[in-house]
């Protein structure tokens, strides 16, 4: 630092020391557990680095206030607290730690498993209440039963190894992860409504999207064995409680071990009325004293190196980037991963391969930054915690092939970006511009040449050009109180079939959806719902 002085590192919640210390021996360390939130905006402003855990909450206002602000470190996997918006357009890197907890989660996993097996909390309780009850708790073996893993990443992958050891039978769900790779690993890749009728246990591990929101309900459930025994240490959502309860209940699943729920602190759910057949814990996945110390040290030699000129190894917005090259495609970085989650939720199947083209003027500039937002922006959508600097390492995992093309020809346009998607089961198109104003514009849809800004939350269909298609839908949204805020249509030349486009206000019920699919002449329709700055 300039005159020899050291940086200035504020901590609001509470870090292993070992952390602190870290930070201590090149920085000066303010540590300030429960700092409330008024204090936090007038104090900022002293401060180079900030770090936090789940509490305090980094907000725009927080944001503003740092003059000096360089880096905001959260000591943990999850951004939420974090306004990533704000301190990117401030030049501020946000840091996490992706890894730290990723053994403390499945080996919780596992314990909860092993402990719904043989019943062990509610035998300890008896024992602890000077009774013998050895033939009441007549448990179940996990070898030879089969496991179902919904999503193979880090956390999915130790169960699955863990459990494999133990001698069961593994079955894999996850739509980033290749048939061969999963192979390789040992295990059976396999589609989301096989694991459910084909499990003895289910376990959990992918992020809460609106493609896995309640994914496990009273319609997957009657899919299943009679028997099944589930766990959840991923995100609360994923499983509609009063559903589960029900099931459990009516003895349709034996068993449930579950961590985490819908509304934390949980201090009412209708399973805690399941007597013995449930185990529940408060959030409990990252709860080890090695996981706590591990997210506090690579937070703070994140920090540390940042502070000293280094390089942040797990920043989630884009420090790796010079910023006169972030200068030259700053106004189509949120059109590029716009485009990129609009195209992920239309299309259907594992990806395999995306080849982004610049054209026009864009041709001629660095466009990396534009295909890490591209990346973040298609793999976002199924998995939690993508960034700007692991997204190509996510696409590399699940042997997707990313190329790039460039070319002067951008027809109408003066620059242009072209995203083709290929998956398992079917490829896409689509292509934006930056209109004057810096207005973000998508203006093709596959073959389907249409103008539209994206919007938050979109309802897009496939149909055959055909009378009353646009009055059916219109009909359906107005009877589900969704109002229609823009409506674009898009057709081929030979007028045979269309895209339409229609912009809506909110979130649009599932139900509607699926009658929308229903039309007579609609062979697709999706919900779309775009996050960050539109």
């Amino acid at each position: 630092m300039l005159n020899g002085m050291k940086p200035q590192v504020l901590i609001t919640d509470k870090l292993d020391e070992a952390g602190i210390e870290i930070l201590k021996n090149s920085a000066e360390v303010d540590y300030r557990p429960g700092l409330p939130a008024d204090e936090l905006k007038q104090i900022i402003k002293n401060y180079d680095a900030l770090l936090v855990r789940s509490q305090t909450q980094v907000t725009k206002e927080v944001i503003e206030a740092a003059s000096k602000l360089k880096i905001v470190g959260r000591a943990g996997v999850g951004v939420d607290n974090i306004d990533v918006e704000a301190a990117t357009e401030k030049g501020i890197i946000v840091v996490n730690s992706p890894d730290g907890n990723t053994i403390a989660a499945a080996e919780h996993t596992l314990a909860l498993m092993f402990s719904l097996c043989r019943q062990i909390p509610v035998a300890d309780l008896s024992c602890k209440a000077h009774k013998w009850e050895r033939s009441k708790f007549m448990g179940t073996e996990l070898s030879g039963h089969t496991l179902g893993v919904i999503g193979l990443g880090k956390i999915g992958q130790r169960v699955a190894k863990v459990a494999y050891a133990a001698g069961m039978k593994i079955l894999a769900y996850d739509p980033f992860i290749s048939k061969e790779k999963a192979e390789d690993m040992g295990y059976r890749k396999v589609e989301l409504e096989e694991i459910f009728r084909m499990s003895d246990f289910i376990t959990l591990h992918v992020p809460k999207t609106k493609e896995t929101l309640n994914m496990i309900n009273k319609t997957t459930i009657a899919t299943m064995k009679d028997g099944v025994r589930i766990v959840n240490c991923a995100r609360g959502g994923l499983i509609n409680e009063t559903d589960l309860a029900d099931a459990i209940k009516s003895g349709k699943v034996a068993g449930a071990a579950i961590d985490v729920f819908d509304k934390e602190p949980c201090e009412s759910s209708p399973l805690h009325d399941c007597g013995d057949k449930v185990i529940l814990t408060p959030h409990l996945g990252a709860s080890t004293s090695q996981a706590q110390l591990n997210v506090a040290l690579d937070v703070a030699e994140q920090i540390r190196d940042v502070l000293k000129g280094g390089v942040a190894r797990a920043a989630v917005n884009l420090p790796g980037l010079k910023p006169e090259l972030v200068a030259q495609i700053k106004h189509y970085l949120g059109l590029a991963e716009i485009m990129g989650s609009f195209l992920g939720q239309i299309t259907d199947g594992a990806i395999r391969a995306i080849e982004i083209e610049a054209l026009g003027k864009l041709a001629d500039k660095n466009i990396e930054g534009l295909k890490l937002a591209i990346l973040k922006g298609i793999l976002g959508v199924s998995l939690d915690g993508v960034t700007f600097v692991n997204a190509p390492l996510l696409a590399t995992e699940r042997n997707i092939k990313v190329s790039e093309i460039k070319s002067e020809d951008s027809g109408a346009y003066i620059d242009k970006l072209r995203i083709k998607l290929v998956s398992t089961e079917s490829t896409h198109v689509i292509a934006g511009t930056v209109l004057q104003g810096n207005i973000p514009a998508i203006i093709q849809i596959d073959d389907y040449p249409l103008i539209f800004r994206p919007e938050r939350h979109s309802i897009v269909t496939f149909h055959k050009d055909q009378p009353g298609v646009v009055a059916q839908v219109s009909k359906i949204l107005w009877d589900k109180q969704v109002n229609i805020s823009g409506m674009n249509l898009g057709r081929t030349k030979d007028s045979a079939s269309a895209v339409m486009v229609i912009n809506v206000d909110g979130t649009v019920p599932d139900e509607a959806i699926a009658n929308i699919a229903a039309i007579k002449g609609i062979d697709r329709a999706r919900y779309t719902e775009l996050k960050g700055k539109l």
